[in-house]
């Protein structure tokens, strides 16, 4: 057995590692080996949608970091929150008939918010739990209520749904499926929405819903479906481009799961609290849910928070199931945290009172406009919109819609040049997303695309050199 380090080798092994390149924090979404102290970012404060680095450096935060920070990085009020409900009671669970009276108001606000009647609530930390918490609710009700064979799940190719095993079997990144031995048995995917590049020639919007709705069906008809609990997806997903759906879509898809009796959860993580235009993405896609999932805004992500909102009809599964056994065998030492509920209730007050929405949709048509110009541009393939939110994506011939041979290539650059240029976007793909805080302004907004502008003209530069692009 190692033998405990004592005080003054603690402190050698510190100093060792502050003077060296090496760091002892492991990093995601990246190369593990590239997570060194020479190759890493490191911001040391925030105001308002700017970040600012070890140098003093300012970068527009055009993502909220993850699409969390929805009220940017400075406001006092949810500071003065937390401070608040730390002072009062900084921690007490909310299990075995036992609470704090901030998670109570919490979950009783969100359950007047969401579009769903009757609607209960339980709490997590992170999406990535909410969702998987969410899937272990839906096999107690079908296996407590007589429906023990339905246990499969349907998801989207491309779209995110977290990190752990459950979460990143629903995650549609096939690529790297194989290298954690993904999907978990009885997890299936199928297209997402993309009729630039998915749909046949000539094929219009609306045919191209029916058709992905159709090989939905085969799918169901090939594995059975009375033996599927579920289909989960976001109302518009982030992770792959920003792929707007067909106007048609949800309806056909709503009602083919209704005629099998099959389950609409709605991942509401990123479009949740007003970035889509409405409260809810489910409000602006026009998708009447069985339960949903939500994290991030939540609190502006000062406090992490998630939560599991399911309607009256689902939960009363639940309750029967719990009645016949005597209880329910779920909690979470920090789902229903008192000072992350603190926050964000704060924060949902705040999005009321600044009437933030009515921000999110102005400032939204402003983005959408800015976007719009760039339709036409040598590298702009398509350019897509929805409320605060909006993405471009990279061809190298707008005609034939070529990319380079590496995938990612394009996009990857033009992510560097931003940050070069104090701009953070979210390369994924050859899509280039933006989702910028709710509270940001018009002029913000046009030193959002002076910045842009400039990694754009890097960009076009770069690929007129390497790839011909006039």
């Amino acid at each position: 057995m190692r033998k405990v380090r004592g005080r003054a080798m603690v402190r050698r092994v510190e100093d060792q590692l502050r003077n060296s390149d090496e760091l002892s924090l492991m990093f995601g979404f990246q190369n593990l080996s590239d997570g060194v102290r020479s190759k890493t970012l490191v911001q040391t404060r925030g105001e308002g949608i700017f970040v600012f680095d070890e140098q003093g450096k300012d970068y527009l935060e055009a993502t909220s970091s993850f699409y969390c920070a929805a009220l940017g990085y400075s406001e006092p009020e949810l500071i003065d929150a937390a401070v608040e409900q730390y002072q009062k009671l900084p921690f007490y669970i909310s299990a075995q008939q036992k609470s704090v009276p901030v998670v109570l108001e919490l979950a009783d606000k969100l359950a007047a918010l969401v579009p769903m009647e009757n609607a209960k609530v339980a709490f997590g930390a992170t999406g990535s739990e909410a969702n998987e918490f969410l899937l272990k609710f839906v096999h107690f009700r079908n296996i407590m209520n007589g429906e023990e064979k339905r246990t499969k799940v349907i998801a989207r190719l491309g779209s995110y749904h977290g990190g752990t095993l459950v979460a990143s079997s629903l995650t549609g990144f096939t690529d790297h499926h194989a290298e954690f031995g993904l999907p978990l048995p009885g997890i299936f995917h199928v297209a997402q929405p993309d009729h630039y590049n998915q749909a046949y020639e000539g094929e219009s919007e609306d045919a191209y819903a029916t058709r992905l709705v159709a090989d939905l069906d085969t799918l169901l008809q090939k594995e059975d479906p009375e033996t599927f609990a579920a289909f989960i997806t976001e109302p518009v997903s982030f992770s792959c481009g920003l792929l707007t759906p067909p106007a048609t879509y949800f309806q056909k898809l709503q009602a083919l799961l209704r005629g099998y009796g099959i389950r609409y959860l709605d991942d509401e993580v990123v479009t949740g609290f007003c970035r889509t235009g409405n409260f809810w993405g489910a409000e602006t896609y026009g998708i009447d849910p069985d339960c949903m999932t939500m994290a991030k805004s939540i609190t502006s992500a000062y406090f992490p928070v998630s939560a599991v909102a399911m309607s009256g009809e689902f939960y009363e599964g639940l309750e029967k199931g719990s009645d016949a056994l005597g209880t329910f065998a779920h909690a979470g030492t920090y789902a229903g945290h008192p000072v992350g509920a603190a926050v964000a209730l704060k924060t949902i007050e705040i999005i009321e009172k600044r009437n933030l929405l009515g921000n999110a949709r102005a400032m939204g048509a402003v983005l959408g406009s800015k976007l719009a110009g760039y339709a036409d541009h040598p590298l702009v393939g398509k350019v897509r919109h929805v409320g605060l939110a909006g993405s471009v994506e990279f061809v190298l011939d707008k005609a034939t819609k070529r990319r380079a041979d590496k995938p990612g290539s394009i996009a990857g650059f033009f992510g560097e040049r931003a940050l070069a240029h104090g701009l953070m976007v979210r390369a994924t793909g050859e899509c280039a997303v933006l989702a910028p805080p709710l509270v940001i302004t018009a002029n913000e907004i046009d030193e959002l695309f002076r910045r842009f502008d400039l990694a754009l003209a890097d960009t076009l530069d770069w690929a007129s050199r390497e790839h011909g692009v006039v």
